[in-house]
């Protein structure tokens, strides 16, 4: 598999297929991208940093708190760290502290260093490397820029002066640009000035906004600067950034508000709170505009906050900003959670949910006989639920199609009678079916069918060490089998097979604990696998590891209930675990997102209640990413 350099780091043409592994497997940021939104003003300052992810719309959730309560400051990113800096705090007036984050790990900031003075209402902007601060009041207005090193921690230095004193404004930054738009200097602005980023010197004129306005909510893609509403105005700006000329009028917000937070993945911009203080967010294409939609809610409504992305426009090379529909998948957002058991009836429902959006489930069709603990094996066109219970134990395999909701159909039969079986293990022309149970001793067969073609399962090889209600999950040219339930005891053992070749499977390394009944979820890159239970009760704990390689498990974080036999559906961002037993069956669904680490959140409920294993399918999991 290649390996995918940074984008601030990478050099020479890129291969599109490279470009969309890396889209769909996680590696490229905008695939994995969140918001942080950080700070603001309720009836006095908060130091609360809420989270989204851009992909899925939803309510925000709590990331951790910033150093010190603050508002009407500025703000940075790179790909791993989100900045603060400067501000207004209760008590204490305005502060020079600069904080920070990594993305990556949940938590409270850290001290970063200082700006060269305290000052309120200035506002900054990006690339990977340079994190600048425009602007603002340490006194009185005035024109000052500065920058920092945002990998380095450190003291801001002096970059030169905007072409007007102003606070209050909007910065937002291609690559290579930061542009300033709007502001108080101290009557309402129309200016908009530039800089080069890597740089020093004085900012030069741009042009003009549509109206002179101040408090606005800037965002960019690596092309388009944005400049959302702002009083007394609420029309929303765009520029070209790399040229120069006067804003276009081309959006409006759902309701016209100022003083919210803005950010972005370059693609999506995403705008949170407002004066007067309300927990709107709501969201836009850039590239197209147009009326906002709802994305959801802050977990405190406030103003003045400030939002950092992983992916914002400043960030990209273009790829990630101006080209992302080549790179996705046609469908490959379904996830599928066929048959279970529900406390009292083995179950014929199929259930759907559209894994990009969190939300409840919906009824898909039924299987042709209720049964649970199945095996779930998909290509991007079919869903398999192979084996099972009803309480007799099954060789049949039904199918569903994807693009059409309906009742299942029989596609062929097992090598032999099993539930409980490995799901998810295969890409699109191969579907594995490993372990299980074939009453009433555990079996270490693996069995595979071409996704294609109707018929039955033909022998593969076998696990390195027999076992059943194990987790699955797969790139698009390896298999892993993790953990499960061997004879009077249980298991922490991962193996792995190619799916192309026939053959045994081969020791990968071990899980975190022994454990059955847990679920894989897999982008192309990655393994993810939580719950089960060791016999002492349901477990909430959550590793991963990278498929292509060999070695032992890594804490991922927590799933939000702990509990077994889980239903797993993913897509190359998001991996739900649907149901289960907790340790009564219950209709829970919760989700995270694979390229990143931390425990999950609440996605929405099933429609039944799936404890003992329905089956899991979705049309987009790892297995199906580049085949």
């Amino acid at each position: 598999m290649a390996n995918y350099p940074q984008l601030d780091n990478s050099s020479g043409v890129w291969n599109l297929r490279d470009v969309y592994d890396a889209v769909m497997g996680g590696y490229w940021p905008n695939a994995n991208a969140i918001g942080l939104f950080g700070g603001g003003y309720i009836s006095a300052g908060t130091s609360l940093i809420d989270k989204i992810i851009f992909s899925t719309a939803g309510n925000a959730i709590a990331f951790g708190d910033l150093s010190i309560n603050r508002w009407s400051h500025g703000h940075a990113a790179s790909f791993t760290r989100g900045v603060w800096a400067g501000g207004q705090s209760t008590p204490g007036g305005n502060v020079n502290v600069i904080d920070y984050i990594t993305f990556s790990t949940e938590g409270n900031a850290a001290d970063f260093g200082d700006l060269l003075a305290a000052r309120e209402t200035l506002d900054g902007s990006s690339n990977s490397i340079r994190g600048t601060f425009t602007g603002g009041n340490p006194g009185s207005i005035d024109n000052v820029m500065q920058y920092i090193t945002i990998a380095s921690t450190g003291n801001a230095t002096d970059f030169g002066n905007l072409t007007v004193a102003r606070q209050n404004h909007g910065s937002a930054s291609s690559p290579t640009r930061q542009v300033n738009m709007g502001g108080v200097t101290p009557s309402a602005s129309n200016v908009i000035d530039f800089t080069e980023i890597m740089t020093t010197g004085n900012a030069v004129d741009f042009g003009d906004l549509t109206a002179a306005r101040s408090n606005g909510m800037p965002v960019s893609s690596s092309t388009r600067g944005v400049y959302a509403s702002g009083s007394p105005s609420s029309n929303v700006d765009f520029i070209t950034i790399a040229s120069q000329g006067n804003g276009t009028d081309y959006a409006d917000l759902s309701v016209a508000r100022y003083a919210g937070g803005g950010a972005d993945n370059s693609v999506k911009g995403v705008f949170a709170g407002s004066y007067p203080v309300t927990n709107i967010i709501d969201q836009f294409i850039i590239a197209t505009g147009g009326t906002a939609t709802d994305f959801g809610d802050m977990t405190v409504a406030r103003e003045k906050a400030k939002g950092v992305s992983n992916a914002h426009g400043g960030l990209n090379d273009g790829y990630q900003g101006t080209r992302p529909i080549p790179f996705q998948e046609n469908g490959g957002d379904l996830g599928i959670v066929a048959g279970g058991y529900d406390g009292s009836n083995r179950l014929t429902a199929i259930q759907s949910v559209k894994i990009s959006s969190t939300g409840n489930a919906n009824k898909f069709g039924d299987l042709s006989v209720a049964k649970n603990a199945m095996a779930g094996i998909s290509s991007k066109t079919r869903g398999m639920a192979a084996g099972g219970n009803t309480p007799t134990e099954l060789n049949t395999i039904d199918y569903i199609t994807f693009s059409t909701e309906g009742n299942s159909a029989d596609f062929g039969d097992l090598t032999q009678t099993t539930s409980v079986a490995a799901s998810q293990v295969g890409n699109n022309t191969r579907g594995l079916i490993g372990g299980g149970q074939s009453d009433p001793t555990y079996t270490n067969v693996i069995s595979y069918i071409t996704m294609s073609t109707i018929g039955s399962a033909a022998d593969f090889g076998d696990l390195s060490v027999t076992r059943g209600t194990l987790a699955g999950f797969s790139s698009n040219t390896r298999g892993l089998f993790a953990a499960g339930e061997v004879p009077g005891t249980y298991s922490n053992v991962i193996d792995y097979v190619t799916i192309s070749t026939t053959g045994n499977a081969t020791d990968f390394g071990d899980a975190q604990t022994a454990r059955k009944g847990l679920a894989g979820v897999s982008n192309s890159t990655r393994g993810v696998f939580g719950g089960g239970t060791n016999g002492g009760g349901e477990s909430n704990v959550i590793g991963y590891v990278t498929i292509n390689t060999t070695g032992n498990a890594t804490d991922f974080g927590d799933l939000s209930v702990a509990r077994s036999f889980v239903n797993p559906l993913s897509n190359s961002v998001t991996g739900i675990f649907a149901g289960g037993n907790s340790p009564s069956q219950t209709n829970v669904m919760d989700f995270i997102t694979i390229g990143s680490t931390g425990n999950a959140s609440d996605f929405g409920d099933l429609i039944f209640n799936t404890g003992n294993q329905g089956s899991g399918l979705s049309n987009g999991h790892g297995g199906l990413v580049g085949g």
